[in-house]
C-alpha cells in the first residue's frame, strides 16, 4: 500500500461534499476517481495534496513516497521557453552534468593524489548519473513535450504567449519526466488532442509508479485503471476492473438493489391484505395470527428505495421534417488563414440518418470546417450543397449562439416566443436550471452550464441536421450517457467534431478523418476506425453470425416454455385461492344461519334441535379453521 484514505468527510458550511470515504492504493497500480460534477472528485484530490484539511478522517502515504500533482487549472508563469520550463524538472540532474563536465575539465590539469580523489569522485558521481538516467534525460523531455501536441518549433515559445490549455499541457510535462511514485492527475486529457491522448495511455500503463486519475474520458479510463473509485451521493464505493467493468457492475448492482426495493414492497403489501383479511374474518385465531403478522412487519427492516444523483438531464431530439436523402454534399473545398493550408480540395458527402464523426488533430481545421458548412465562415474554393429540406440545428463549443446580457429564461422565451411561461420553465429545469436559476444571466454561469442552455435550444429547435461542436465538453459522465442515447434514438442526420473517443465510439456510423490537409472515410465506430487505421491491431473474430443467431432462438424458446410453465403455475395457485375464499364465505354464511336458527323462541326448549344444531356448527367450525389455515398458506404463495 503506497496510499490510503481512511474515513474522510468533508463539508462546506451545511454543505456535505464527502462522507466517510475510504480506499487505497497500491504501488504501481492504476486507479481512477469517478462521480458526477460535484460529487467533490477535485475536492478529494486537494485533501490528498493537503491544499485542504478533511473535517474527520486521514490520508497515509507510504514512507518516503514522492507525489506529483497536476490540478485542472495552471498558472504557469515566467519568461521561460517551454523546453527550458520542462527542464526545469531535471535540474538536479541538469546539476550534476554541470558537475561531471566541471570535472571533466579539471582532470587534465591535476595530478597524483589529488587526480586520484577526483578519479574516485566522478566515478561515483557519473554512477549515481547513470542510474537517473542522466544521458537519456534531453531525449526524454523531448519527446515528452512532442507527445503531449508540441512540435519542434514550439520548444523555444516562451510561456507568457502560451494559452491557458498550453500551460497545462507544459506542467503535465513537467510533472510527467520528475517521475513521482505517485502520479495525481485532474482531467489530464483536457485540452490534448486524440494523438497526444493515446501517446499519454502508452506512457501512464507503461509508467513504473501508482497512477491516481480523475477524468471524464471513459477510453482513456478503459485503456489504462485496474480499479475505479466511485464517489455517489458523499461515499465511496471501490470496483475493480476498468471503467466498463465498473458501468457493468454499477448497473448489476443498482438493478439488484431496486429488485430487492421492489420485492420488499410487494411483501409489504402482500403482508398488509393478508392481515386485512384475517382481521375481516373476524374470528379470535385469525385476528391473533392478524395481529402476529403485524408484530412481524413492525421489525422489517425497511430498505431505501435507490436514488441517483439529481443530474438527469432530459434530452429529447426530434426533427420537425424529414430530409431528402442527400443531405450534406462538399465539393472540392479548400480554405486556408494566410500560409497556414486547413485543407485542399475536400470532398464528401452524408446521408439521411447517418451520425458522422470529424475527428483529427488540433489545428486541423474541424471546427472550421463545421462554421464554413453553417456559413458562419467564408471557404477560398470549392461547393457545399444541402438538400432538400434541410434544417440546421449547431451546437457551438464557444457559445457564441448565446447572449451573455440576457437570463436564462429571456434566452429561451426570446428564441421560442410561442412558448408559455410554464414551459420555458420546465425545459430549463429539464436541463437541471430550476428555482432562480432561471433569472441567472447567460455571462454568469459555468461553461457546462452554458453547454447545458446550448442542448436546450438545440432540442427546442426540431432541426434535422445537427451539426455539433465538442458537445461533450463540460458534460459529466451521466450527462454524456443521456445525451448519447438521445443522438442514438434520433431520427435525423448529425455531423459532430469530438475528443470524447468513448462518446465517438457509442454514436458514430462513420468517421471522417481530417489528416494532412484532406479526408480519410472510415465507416464504422471509433473501434472499426482504429482496427483500420493502425496496421498492428490484431482482429480477434467472434462466433459466427448464424450460430450466435441459432443459439439466441434457442435460449428465447426456453425462456418462452419457461415462462408459459410458470404463469400456468400462478394462474391454478390463484384459482384454488379464490376457490378457498369463496369456500371460506360459504361455511361462515353456514354458521350465521346457523347461529340464527340456535336464537328462534321455538328452538329454546328443544333439546334435541339444540344438540343437532350444536353438532353442525363445530363440525363447520373445525372446517373453517382448517380453510383459513389453508388461505393463509395459498396466500403467501401466490
Amino acid at each position: 500500500m503506497i496510499l490510503a484514505c481512511q474515513n474522510i468527510s468533508k463539508a462546506f458550511g451545511t454543505d456535505e461534499i464527502l462522507k466517510n470515504v475510504s480506499f487505497h492504493i497500491e504501488e504501481n497500480e492504476k486507479a481512477a476517481i469517478v462521480g458526477i460534477n460535484g460529487a467533490g472528485k477535485s475536492t478529494l484530490l486537494k485533501i490528498i495534496m493537503q491544499e485542504l484539511s478533511p473535517d474527520t478522517g486521514e490520508t497515509i502515504l507510504a514512507k518516503n513516497t514522492s507525489v506529483g500533482y497536476l490540478a485542472q487549472y495552471q498558472d504557469v508563469s515566467g519568461n521561460r521557453t517551454i523546453l527550458e520550463e520542462v527542464l526545469s524538472a531535471k535540474a538536479d540532474i541538469i546539476q550534476m552534468e554541470a558537475q561531471l563536465r566541471e570535472m571533466e575539465e579539471k582532470m587534465p590539469l591535476t595530478e597524483g593524489e589529488e587526480l586520484n580523489q577526483l578519479l574516485d569522485k566522478y566515478n561515483r558521481l557519473n554512477h549515481d548519473f547513470e542510474l537517473r538516467d542522466g544521458y537519456a534525460y534531453r531525449s526524454e523531455v523531448t519527446g515528452v513535450i512532442r507527445g503531449l501536441g508540441f512540435t519542434e518549433e514550439d520548444f523555444d515559445r516562451p510561456i507568457s504567449e502560451l494559452s491557458g490549455g498550453q500551460k497545462t499541457r507544459v506542467s503535465l510535462g513537467k510533472l510527467l519526466v520528475t517521475k513521482p511514485d505517485v502520479l495525481i492527475l485532474d482531467e489530464p486529457t483536457n485540452h490534448l488532442d486524440m494523438s497526444s491522448i493515446a501517446w499519454l495511455e502508452t506512457f501512464l500503463s507503461n509508467y513504473k509508479g501508482a497512477v491516481l486519475i480523475v477524468s471524464h474520458d471513459r477510453y482513456f479510463l478503459d485503456k489504462i485503471v485496474t480499479k475505479v473509485i466511485e464517489l455517489f451521493q458523499h461515499q465511496s464505493t471501490v470496483f475493480m476492473g476498468n471503467y466498463s467493468d465498473y458501468a457493468v457492475k454499477k448497473a448489476a448492482i443498482r438493478d439488484a438493489q431496486l429488485k430487492a426495493w421492489y420485492n420488499q414492497q410487494r411483501e409489504i403489501r402482500h403482508q398488509e391484505e393478508v392481515i386485512t383479511k384475517l382481521k375481516s374474518f373476524n374470528r379470535e385465531k385469525s385476528i391473533k395470527r392478524a395481529e402476529s403478522r403485524e408484530k412481524m412487519l413492525d421489525k422489517i427492516e425497511r430498505l431505501d428505495k435507490p436514488v441517483e444523483e439529481n443530474t438527469d438531464i432530459k434530452i429529447r431530439l426530434e426533427p420537425n421534417i424529414t430530409s431528402g436523402n442527400d443531405v450534406l454534399t462538399v465539393d472540392g473545398l479548400s480554405k486556408s488563414f494566410g500560409s497556414n493550408h486547413l485543407f485542399l480540395d475536400i470532398s464528401f458527402d452524408i446521408k439521411r440518418g447517418e451520425r458522422v464523426a470529424l475527428i483529427g488533430d488540433n489545428g486541423t481545421g474541424k471546427t472550421t470546417m463545421l462554421k464554413i458548412i453553417n456559413e458562419m465562415i467564408p471557404f477560398d474554393a470549392g461547393e457545399i450543397t444541402l438538400g432538400t429540406n434541410v434544417h440546421i440545428g449547431y451546437y457551438d463549443q464557444e457559445h457564441q449562439v448565446l447572449d451573455n446580457d440576457k437570463t436564462l429564461f429571456e434566452e429561451i422565451s426570446d428564441a421560442y416566443p410561442n412558448l408559455t411561461n410554464t414551459q420555458v420553465r420546465n425545459i430549463l429545469a429539464a436541463f437541471l436550471f430550476t428555482d432562480d436559476d432561471v433569472f441567472k444571466r447567460v455571462g454568469d454561469i459555468s461553461g457546462g452550464e452554458k453547454g447545458r442552455v446550448s442542448l436546450a435550444k438545440l432540442m427546442l429547435s426540431e432541426a434535422n441536421f445537427l451539426i455539433l461542436d465538442e458537445p461533450t465538453n463540460h458534460l459529466d459522465i451521466t450527462s454524456k450517457e443521456i445525451l448519447e442515447s438521445a443522438l442514438n434514438q434520433y431520427t435525423g442526420t448529425v455531423l459532430f467534431v469530438s475528443h470524447d473517443r468513448y462518446f465517438i465510439n457509442k454514436t458514430a456510423t462513420r468517421i471522417l478523418d481530417l489528416t494532412e490537409e484532406t479526408v480519410v472515410n472510415y465507416i464504422g465506430n471509433y473501434d472499426y476506425y482504429l482496427e483500420k487505421h493502425d496496421v498492428q491491431m490484431q482482429y480477434v473474430p467472434s462466433a459466427p453470425k448464424n450460430i450466435q443467431a441459432e443459439a439466441k432462438s434457442e435460449a428465447g424458446k426456453l425462456d418462452w416454455k419457461q415462462q408459459k410453465e410458470e404463469q400456468a403455475k400462478a394462474r391454478k395457485k390463484a384459482a384454488k385461492l379464490k376457490r378457498t375464499e369463496d369456500e371460506i364465505a360459504e361455511k361462515e354464511a353456514q354458521v350465521e344461519a346457523l347461529n340464527e336458527e340456535l336464537n328462534l323462541p321455538e328452538n329454546a326448549t328443544n333439546s334435541a334441535k339444540l344438540s343437532a344444531v350444536h353438532k353442525q356448527l363445530t363440525e363447520l367450525n373445525e372446517k373453517l379453521e382448517a380453510l383459513y389455515e389453508q388461505w393463509e398458506v395459498l396466500a403467501e404463495e401466490c
